[in-house]
């Protein structure tokens, strides 16, 4: 028999507030997983007696496994209950955290990494769901704004979390780290969860739409993650991912549309809130990330910054956005939220066109105000996005459409990742190319020896010089170009029509 709706009743407040807090500190650990291990891939690498190249497979085995997994969320809630799928989902990532942190082989700590994104892909949208089920109507703005925040502090800490671990610890503990976190949020959900289990409905496995789904974001998440090594379309594997991508892409959605028992329900696309909604989210979080991706490279690279530092001046963001986001849950319900999603997404926008006008001269504060001014936006554009992309869809749709709406994210951050990458390369070559062409060095060559240089020491200093130009005039390129993406989803969302009631999200199954 079914649950009742009111499912926030099952529980005392002070038993939602601890299934709150763990629910939160459950996706925190999630998403900073997303980051924590990019800058430990040297580290790792090294000790395995690997290439850089290769260690790179630990971040792409990751990313495939959870794009793969998110989609099948809303499914998989159905077929087992949420809160089972949350915990055994929890169980299973710990454990496969704990095999990540003992691997000696590449072929062990890839193949653990898998089975940890596989595990961790629905832990994100269970959190999700498992809090608009716990929490009251009222309550749940302010709810989703701690999530949110969890949300957007994950990415930023990453970085200097795993670069002090790896520097003063060992890279084993960025995965053993997991385990108390685990092993904490599967007691609470064992002891706190279980009167908010949704019904299990013994559905058919489509293993047609299960095969289609991992052979095209296999294929699609592949050939963005080595892309920009095979120069792109030039080589003719890439083309090969490429056209196995959109080919099955294309059956996939024939087919998932008109199969009676889709393994991934696309049909939630039918409400235009919820596709604005998404759409909105993709775009802008795939504009944000090119900060998060390229501003600790170039502190690093060009800036003279250490991992810990240039991680720090990027978290700023996290900071004022855990300032903000308990008031914007306050008012989420009071105000039209594509107005409050338009603003944060403007006021984003803002902060990156900015950051387009950024020298070789810029000192930490230059770097770190961008990102603390910023932070105030966000909780803007997340906690009333939020609102609207899961109010827009039925009760019964919930879990699909919180696994949909964050595989898109992961989605976007992929994609984004690499054409950022992709073209801040490019564009230092362009600018470097321009630059040399204009240079008259002679004065300076001769300078430079006269002070006691050797010839190839002061033809270096000067490369370097416009190397380092090349790379911030590239940057603000791609800034201005984020900006102008912001600044498109910004007027996207107002597709969605206005939400006229509150609609009850309590019952996702």
């Amino acid at each position: 028999m079914s649950r009742p709706t009111e499912t926030f009743t099952l529980l005392s407040p002070r038993h939602r507030l601890l299934a709150g807090m763990t629910l939160a500190l459950s996706n925190f650990m999630v998403v900073l997983d997303l980051t924590i291990a990019n800058v430990s891939v040297p580290h790792i690498a090294g000790n395995l007696g690997i290439s850089p190249d290769q260690g790179t497979w630990i971040i792409t085995s990751y990313a495939v496994a959870e794009a793969i997994c998110v989609p099948l969320t809303g499914w998989l809630a159905q077929r087992f209950g949420a809160v089972r799928l949350f915990t055994m989902s929890m169980l299973g990532f710990g454990l496969f955290s704990l095999l990540c942190g003992l691997s000696m082989t590449l072929g062990m700590i890839v193949a653990c990494r898998i089975g940890q994104g596989l595990c961790g892909g629905p832990l994100m949208p269970m959190s999700q769901t498992l809090l608009m089920r716990i929490f009251p109507p009222q309550q749940r703005g302010r709810v989703m704004g701690l999530w949110a925040m969890t949300t957007m502090l994950g990415p930023a800490l990453g970085p200097i979390v795993g670069g002090y671990i790896s520097d003063n610890w060992s890279w084993h503990w960025i995965f053993f780290i997991n385990l108390p976190i685990a092993a904490l949020c599967i007691f609470s959900a064992l002891t706190l969860l279980r009167p908010v289990e949704t019904e299990r409905v013994k559905l058919p496995i489509d293993y047609i739409g299960l095969a289609l789904l991992v052979f095209w974001i296999g294929s699609l998440q592949i050939m963005l993650d080595i892309g920009r090594d095979h120069d792109w379309f030039g080589d003719p594997m890439i083309v090969a991912l490429a056209l196995m991508a959109g080919i099955g892409f294309c059956i996939f959605l024939i087919w998932e549309l008109t199969e009676e028992h889709p393994i991934v329900d696309l049909r939630v696309f039918r409400h235009i809130g919820f596709t604005s909604g998404v759409f909105t989210l993709a775009l802008c979080f795939g504009a944000y990330f090119a900060g998060i991706v390229i501003i600790p490279q170039w502190l690093q690279i060009s800036m003279g910054y250490t991992a810990t530092w240039a991680g720090l001046a990027a978290s700023f963001v996290g900071m004022s956005a855990m300032v903000i986001a308990p008031i914007v849950g306050r008012v989420v319900g009071k105000l039209d939220v594509r107005l409050m999603i338009s603003s944060g997404v403007l006021w984003i926008g803002a902060v990156t066109l900015w950051r387009a006008h950024w020298t070789t001269d810029a000192d930490f504060w230059t770097v770190a105000l961008p990102q603390l001014v910023q932070g105030f936006g966000m909780p803007l554009f997340m906690i009333p996005l939020t609102t609207l992309t899961l109010g827009s869809v039925r009760p019964e749709e919930t879990a699909s459409a919180a696994g949909m709406q964050n595989f898109l994210r992961t989605l976007a951050i992929a994609i984004s990742t690499s054409i950022v990458l992709t073209g801040w390369g490019d564009g230092q070559r362009v600018s470097r190319n321009e630059m040399v062409g204009t240079l008259h060095p002679d004065a300076t060559l001769a300078d430079l020896t006269s002070r006691g240089f050797t010839q190839e020491q002061a033809r270096q200093m000067v490369a370097n010089l416009v190397d380092a130009q090349a790379m911030v005039v590239s940057m603000n390129h791609v800034f201005f170009i984020a900006a102008l993406v912001m600044f498109a989803a910004a007027a996207l969302v107002w597709l969605a029509p206005r939400p006229m009631a509150k609609v009850d999200t309590s019952s996702a199954h």
